[in-house]
C-alpha cells in the first residue's frame, strides 16, 4: 500500500498440476512453502489461475462469523492476535511499576474488557460533552467544538492534519482534507439505485437509534436523524470524487494563513485554530481547495441547530463501540452487517486488543519484536529488497518508452529509497498518556488527544525522517513518497509472506513481489510526481509523461471492465496506483529471481516448475473469502484491487505467467499481445 502524510500450513496433500498440461498427478509434498491443499484441481490455471491457485484455501477456509472478508492477511493477523493476546495478559494479571507503559497497557486492556463497568455508565462517559454541544449558541462556539472532537479523533466537516509539505518535503506543514461522511464515501449518499438506496435507510436508523439510547424522545431522534442525512448529503454534494483526490497536484493548494480566512467563511476559522493549538502558523495547505469553499455556500442553508445535531452524531458514533453493548451493538448492526455482511460481533478480547494497539502500538510491537522475531529474518530482508533494488534499475534502463534524462532520474530516485524493516529503531515515549480507571470511552479519548498532539507538536517543524507510519505487529507494508521511503513491519515477514524454509522461487513470488510493489508505488500514476527528496515536481519529459498516461489510462480500462459483484464494477482509475504497483511488484521480482539462479535451472518440486512456484507464491498471498457487501464497500473505498483480481487481472499482462502455465489463445486467461500493458 502506500502511505500519503500517510499497503491491508495445514498438512501437505496428495494432488498437484504438474507441467505445463495441467493434469493432476499424485506425489508427496516435500517442502512446506507450497500447501497442495490450496489448490482446486477441477480447474486449470488456464481458465481462472485465482481457483485454481487459491480455490482449495477457500474451501477448506469458511468465512468466519466475524469476519466480511477472511484471507491470507486476516490468518496471520489471527495469528498475531493471539500472540499479542498472550503478552497482554501476562502484562495485565502481574502487577506492574505504577505509570509504566507495562502498567498502561494491561489497565487499558482490563477496562476495555469489563462490559459490567461500561454497562452500568451506559451513556454518562459522554453526557457531558453532549450537553455541550447542545449548548452552543454561535456560530464560535460551534467552530471551537469541530476543534474539540477532531482532538478527540472524529472528523466533523473535514479533517486537520500535519505533515510533509510535498513541495518542501523536509518541513511539516498543517493540511486539511475532505472528511466528514458517517458512510465514508459520497456515492452512498449519491447514487441512487436499490442497494445504496437501502443502505442509506439502514443509515437512518442507525442515527435515530443512537440519539434514542442516548435519551432522546422519538421526536428529537427524528431530527437529528433528518439533520445528520441533510448536513451528510451537502458534504457529498460538494465532495471531491475518489478519481478527483488521485490528482497530486489539483490537491495541493499552500496558501497563508490570512489568505484563508479572507477566502473561507465555512467556520470561525481564528477560534477552531486557536483551539487546536495553531493560532501561530503563517501558511497551510488546503488539500481539495474548492471543497471548502463550497461547504462554506451548503452551510449558510443549514441551521446551528441541524449542525449540532450531527456534532452529536460523530460524537455518538464515534463513542458507541466504547460504551455499554447497546451502543455497541447499533454500532456493529450498521457498520458491520449492513456495510460489511458480517454476521457476529468480535470476541470482546479482540475488540480490546485492537484497542491498545491503537493506542499503544509502539509499547506493544516492541513486545512482540522482541519475542517473534528474530533479527535473521531482517538480514535475509535487506538481501531481498538490494536484489530488488538492482533489478528494478535493469528495468528502467530497458525500458523503450522511457527517454534517456527520465531514466536518469527515476534510478537517481531509486538510489535514495530509505529501507525500513522489522520495527523502529528508536521507540516511542508513551509517559504522556494517561490511562485512569474513570470509563473505557474516557481512556479512549485521552489517547487520541495524546496521538494528535503528538502529530500537532510537529506543525512547522523538520519532518522525522526516523519515524515509523506502522507499527511493527501490523501484517501489511508501504511506500511513503514524501520521504521516498519502503517499509515493511515486522507481522509480515511471516509465512506465506516470507518463509526462510522455502525455495527462492515462492519467496520471490511472495515477498519478493510485495517489496517489488512497494517499490513500484515511487513510479505510479501518483508516486512518479514526487523526485527523489520526496518533492512533488514534475521531472518527466513531455514525450515520457505522455506514454506513462497513454499506458496507465489502458491499464485503468483494462479494471473498468471488470465486475466484481451484480452490475457493480471495478473503478480502474482510483485502483491504478495499486493496479501499477502489482504488476511492477510482479515483473521486478521475477527478474531479480531469474538474476538469482546465475543461468541454473532448479528442479520441480512437487511437480511444480520453479516458475509455476513463483506465481502460485504470489497468488497465495491473495487467498480469500469476502461478502458481497464487503465487495461493494471495498470497491467504493479501497484503492487495491480485490484478491481475485489482484491474481488474475494482474497476471494476465505478464508474459512469463502464459509460459509457466501453458496458456494459449482460446483459454479464459488469455489476452492478446496487443492488449497487455507493461510499464515498469
Amino acid at each position: 500500500m502506500k502511505v500519503k502524510g500517510m499497503f491491508p500450513l495445514v498438512a501437505a496433500g496428495l494432488l498437484t498440476l504438474a507441467g505445463c498440461n495441467n493434469k493432476p498427478q499424485e506425489v508427496v509434498n516435500t517442502n512446506p512453502a507450497i500447501n497442495l491443499a490450496n489448490l482446486d484441481s477441477t480447474v486449470t490455471a488456464g481458465e481462472d489461475f485465482y481457483q485454481y491457485a487459491c480455490g482449495g484455501w477457500m474451501k477448506n477456509h469458511p468465512m468466519p462469523a466475524e469476519y466480511s472478508r477472511y484471507g491470507i492477511f486476516e490468518q496471520l493477523i489471527e495469528n498475531n492476535n493471539t500472540q499479542l493476546k498472550a503478552l497482554v495478559e501476562e502484562l495485565s494479571a502481574t502487577p506492574q511499576q505504577a505509570g509504566s507503559v507495562a502498567e498502561k497497557i494491561g489497565r487499558l486492556y482490563h477496562l476495555a474488557l469489563d462490559s459490567m463497568k461500561t454497562n452500568e455508565q451506559g451513556v454518562t462517559p459522554i453526557k457531558e460533552e453532549l450537553e455541550a454541544i447542545n449548548n452552543l449558541g454561535t456560530k464560535a462556539e460551534l467552530s471551537k467544538m469541530v476543534a474539540e472532537l477532531q482532538k478527540e479523533g472524529m472528523s466533523p466537516f473535514f479533517a486537520l492534519f500535519v505533515s510533509a509539505d510535498e513541495k518542501n518535503s523536509s518541513m511539516n506543514i498543517v493540511q486539511l482534507y475532505q472528511a466528514g461522511l458517517g458512510m465514508g464515501d459520497r456515492d452512498y449518499y449519491l447514487q441512487e439505485d436499490e442497494t445504496f438506496a437501502k443502505i442509506r435507510e439502514a443509515y437512518k436508523g442507525y442515527i435515530n437509534r443512537l440519539f434514542t439510547l442516548a435519551g432522546s424522545s422519538p421526536e428529537q431522534a427524528d431530527a437529528a436523524m433528518n439533520a445528520v442525512m441533510k448536513v451528510e448529503n451537502g458534504i457529498a454534494q460538494v465532495s471531491y470524487s475518489r478519481e478527483e483526490l488521485r490528482d497530486s497536484q489539483k490537491n495541493y493548494n499552500k496558501m497563508s494563513y490570512a489568505d484563508f480566512l479572507k477566502s473561507n467563511d465555512a467556520f470561525a476559522w481564528d477560534v477552531y485554530f486557536e483551539a487546536m493549538g495553531l493560532k501561530d502558523i503563517e501558511e497551510l495547505d488546503v488539500k481539495q481547495l474548492a471543497y471548502y469553499q463550497n461547504l462554506a455556500k451548503a452551510l449558510k442553508d443549514i441551521s446551528l441547530d441541524d449542525q449540532k445535531y450531527y456534532l452529536a452524531f460523530n460524537l455518538l458514533d464515534a463513542a458507541a463501540p466504547y460504551l455499554s453493548d447497546d451502543f455497541a451493538m447499533a454500532n456493529f448492526d450498521f457498520y458491520g452487517k449492513v456495510m460489511s455482511g458480517k454476521q457476529e460481533m468480535e470476541p470482546r478480547w479482540k475488540r480490546a486488543l485492537a484497542t491498545v494497539n491503537r493506542s499503544l502500538g509502539e509499547a506493544v510491537g516492541q513486545m512482540y519484536v522482541a519475542k517473534h522475531f528474530p533479527a535473521s529474518s531482517k538480514e535475509k530482508m535487506l538481501v531481498l529488497v538490494g536484489n530488488l533494488q538492482k533489478a528494478l534499475s535493469e528495468r528502467i534502463d530497458g525500458l523503450a518508452w522511457m527517454g534517456d534524462s527520465t531514466k536518469l532520474k527515476a534510478q537517481e530516485k531509486l538510489a535514495a529509497f530509505t529501507v525500513k524493516i522489522g520495527y523502529p529503531d528508536t521507540w516511542r515515549d508513551y509517559s504522556g498518556l494517561d490511562i485512569r480507571q474513570d470509563s473505557y470511552w474516557a481512556n479512549v479519548r485521552r489517547s487520541a488527544i495524546f496521538e494528535m498532539e503528538y502529530m500537532l507538536a510537529d506543525a512547522g517543524k523538520p519532518v522525522d525522517k526516523a519515524r515509523w507510519y506502522m507499527t511493527p505487529q501490523t501484517v501489511n507494508a508501504y511506500y511513503n513518497p514524501t520521504t521516498n521511503e519502503i517499509c515493511f513491519p515486522a507481522g509480515i515477514l511471516q509465512p506465506p509472506f516470507f518463509n526462510p524454509e522455502a525455495d527462492d522461487a515462492v519467496n520471490y513470488g511472495a515477498i519478493g513481489v510485495v517489496i517489488g510493489h512497494e517499490m513500484t508505488h515511487g513510479f505510479d500514476d501518483q508516486g512518479r510526481n514526487y523526485d527523489k527528496e520526496g518533492n512533488l515536481t514534475d521531472w518527466w519529459t513531455a514525450e515520457d509523461a505522455a506514454r506513462f498516461t497513454e499506458r496507465a489510462d489502458k491499464l485503468a480500462a483494462q479494471y473498468d471492465n471488470i465486475i466484481v459483484v451484480d452490475t457493480v464494477h471495478a473503478n480502474g482509475r482510483f485502483t491504478l496506483g495499486e493496479n501499477i504497483a502489482d504488476q511492477g511488484g510482479l515483473l521486478v521480482a521475477h527478474q531479480a529471481y531469474i538474476n538469482s539462479l546465475q543461468g541454473q535451472t532448479p528442479e520441480p518440486i512437487d511437480g511444480l516448475t520453479n516458475e509455476q512456484r513463483f506465481y502460485l507464491g504470489y497468488a497465495t498471498l491473495w487467498a480469500q473469502n469476502i461478502r458481497p457487501e464487503e465487495i461493494i464497500r471495498r470497491t467504493k473505498m479501497d484503492p487495491h484491487s480485490l484478491g481475485e483480481w489482484r491474481v488474475n487481472a494482474a497476471l494476465r499482462n505478464i508474459d512469463d505467467f502464459y509460459k509457466a502455465f501453458g496458456i494459449k489463445e482460446g483459454d479464459a486467461m488469455y489476452m492478446n499481445p496487443a492488449d497487455r500493458v507493461n510499464i515498469w
